[in-house]
């Protein structure tokens, strides 16, 4: 997250399993990391004050003409379940991430402060970069412009880490440092936000506005509940992104100490997940079928969150922004009863939109695959979003039809700038091992 938390807590596609992740030994300094107290930055100077704030009266209509509307979104059918009534989120949206069907959204398109919801661009946007193995040795300057009260994972002024664990500090902890280090390796964090911005664009997350790489409080930096699904979605297609994402424990590389004559040692200690649907804590149990993405909560963003879920060969996306109820925890009950109801809900559902493809698929496959899902604002348009998904079905290439991932992880790169399309979502068994609730 870009601030501290409180104390511990279709593109068309189906897939194959990947192994399970490796169980990390606990050491007792994780007792001390996740009782760390909560720190809130000032607002940050620019900024409107988002506690009273109303959504506009025209947003985007990328999707579907119905995600512009304000309100709650939903086509119910036959035998489909109400809509949970306690949802206090200023805006969210859930969806089938194979289909790209959006089934419900609540203001899916208000521009609001991401939090560390934006690491999930952050890492979309330069995972590919660097090999996981490589090596860093932190300067101080790489450390430099981090928001006050950021959120930490311990990276120190001359240690040298892997690419790999800076990773793992990114997506467990919400390390700013980890992510200034990062921006550091890629030219620095203008050219970092630069990359982003132009990443967003392509992915047309048009409601994303990338100030700082780290989703920190700055003036004027916005994303939206839909764009947010869209950054997971095509994060979720890298194995290395989704490895990451849905690992609870690791070690991370501690301070290099001298011991007894001069002998340099360099041990380790334990990082958790601060995402609570994936780990469970204070009340809450590991969400049935959850493989992460990210949480994040700021003083404008409040708390923020995606999650992705796989239950009965169904997979979806979920993205809740800004309860209004007080607290950390209400983010992940509301997420969590929004994918409920999904999961229920599918099949039984008349889509009021489309996640869209990125713009060179869309391309590739003749246009705008996906742009204006649902003309007539009530779902139901043949000629909106189901033809969209139908199209890209057939043809296995456009913009609805980017998978997730490919069998074995792979990602197949098409001369006409597609994937192959294959069937079976990758989620770590790990997450396969849930307990039922």
């Amino acid at each position: 997250m870009a601030t501290a938390t409180a104390t511990t807590a279709r593109w068309p596609c189906t897939f194959s399993i990947v192994p399970a992740l490796k169980k990390i030994a606990v050491v007792a300094c994780a007792t001390a990391l996740l009782s760390a107290p909560a720190v809130t930055p000032a607002l940050a100077s620019g900024d409107p004050d988002w506690s009273n704030a109303k959504p506009p009266a025209s947003m985007s209509t990328i999707g579907g003409a119905r995600l512009g509307q304000q309100g709650t979104q939903v086509e119910l059918g036959s035998g489909a379940p109400v809509l949970p009534k306690d949802v206090t989120a200023r805006s969210w949206i859930v969806s089938d991430a194979e289909s790209g069907e959006v089934l419900a959204a609540h203001n899916a398109h208000w521009k609001l402060p991401p939090a560390s919801t934006l690491k999930m661009l952050f890492a979309d946007t330069l995972l590919p970069k660097f090999p996981k193995t490589e090596e860093h040795k932190v300067a101080l300057s790489d450390l430099a412009g981090m928001g006050e009260g950021s959120s930490l994972v311990g990276v120190k002024e001359n240690e040298t880490y892997k690419v790999s664990d800076l990773w793992l500090g990114v997506f467990l902890r919400s390390g700013n440092d980890a992510v200034h280090v990062l921006a550091a390796m890629n030219g620095g964090v203008p050219k970092t936000v630069q990359d982003m911005q132009k990443h967003a664009d392509e992915l047309q997350a048009d409601d994303t506005t990338v100030v700082s790489p780290d989703g920190y409080d700055e003036p004027h930096q916005v994303s939206s509940a839909y764009d947010l699904t869209l950054f997971a979605r095509s994060g979720l297609q890298k194995k290395d992104f989704r490895d990451y994402c849905s690992t609870v424990r690791a070690q991370f590389p501690g301070e290099t100490k001298k011991g007894k004559h001069g002998k340099k040692t360099r041990g380790s200690f334990e990082i958790q997940n601060t995402n609570r649907l994936l780990t469970g804590d204070a009340g809450l149990s590991p969400y049935e079928g959850i493989a992460g993405v990210k949480n994040g909560n700021t003083t404008n963003a409040g708390a923020t969150y995606t999650g992705v879920a796989e239950r009965d060969g169904h997979v979806l996306l979920v993205t809740v922004m800004h309860p209004s109820a007080g607290g950390i925890l209400p983010v992940y009950q509301e997420a969590a009863r929004l994918l409920d109801w999904g999961f229920k809900a599918t099949g039984k559902v008349t889509p009021v939109g489309a996640l869209v493809p990125p713009k060179s698929v869309a391309s590739a496959s003749g246009g705008k695959a996906g742009k204006h899902a649902s003309s007539d604002g009530k779902g139901s348009d043949k000629k909106g979003a189901a033809t969209d998904t139908a199209q890209a079905s057939d043809d296995g290439s456009s913009g609805v039809g980017i998978a997730l991932a490919i069998v074995g992880g792979v990602l197949v790169l098409l001369a006409i700038g597609a994937f192959v399309v294959h069937k079976r979502w990758p989620l770590p068994e790990l997450v396969r091992r849930l307990p039922r609730r």
